[in-house]
């Protein structure tokens, strides 16, 4: 197994769930703790670890991490502290999509509230994510960076439509990456693409 800390990030709804259950079933031990269960938006969970929230004030976990891997969502990466030997896969998937996908689990979350809530929070949402729209599009471009800002991480960056597409490409795209000896079929078998539910007009 890896000796470095295997890292899943991206953008919040960019497809990290997949690929966390993906390397459980390839052979990879997983970091989490079940507090946030799973729902109608990731109804195999969300493989989430609560420390990680608290990344900028305590990394201290991460000594004890290696061989594992975390979720840990894009924008705290730049909280790792240098040096920790991070193996990063990095999910692409278009923003149009992401921003979709966190309005419908908001709305999920608020349906049971009444229709006026939904409705007030959709007009809501709708307003934040054109704010977010420029600042994820910035903060793509510039994770784009980092492999040369820090020689103790290393990216493989895979595109959430290829991943449902191809599967067993990119579970051996993973596999070669790790330098492991992963259950690569079995990977490839988590993969369910009617779980792919806010598209694209057209796709």
């Amino acid at each position: 197994m890896a000796k470095e800390v295997i890292v899943v990030s991206g953008l919040p709804r960019s497809g990290t769930s997949l690929i966390m259950q993906m390397l459980q079933a390839g052979g990879v031990p997983l970091l989490t703790d079940h507090i946030r269960c799973a729902d109608n938006s990731n109804p195999r969970g969300y493989f989430e670890y609560e420390p990680v929230r608290f990344l900028k004030k305590d990394a201290s976990w991460l000594a004890g991490a290696r061989g594992s891997a975390v979720k840990i969502v894009s924008p705290l990466l730049k909280y790792i502290p240098y040096p920790c030997p991070c193996k990063i896969i990095v999910m692409n998937r278009p923003l149009t999509e992401v921003l979709l996908s966190q309005t419908r689990m908001l709305l999920q979350q608020a349906v049971h509230k009444g229709i006026e809530t939904a409705s007030a929070l959709l007009e809501q949402t709708a307003a934040e994510n054109e704010a977010l729209r420029p600042l994820y599009a910035k903060h793509m471009k510039e994770l784009q960076l980092q492999p040369s800002l820090r020689s103790d991480f290393s990216f493989l960056s895979l595109d959430y439509h290829a991943v449902l597409k191809d599967p067993e490409e990119a579970s051996e795209a993973i596999t070669s990456f790790l330098g492991d000896d992963l259950d690569i079929a079995a990977m490839a078998a988590v993969v369910d693409p009617g779980l792919y539910r806010c598209r694209l007009d057209g796709d």
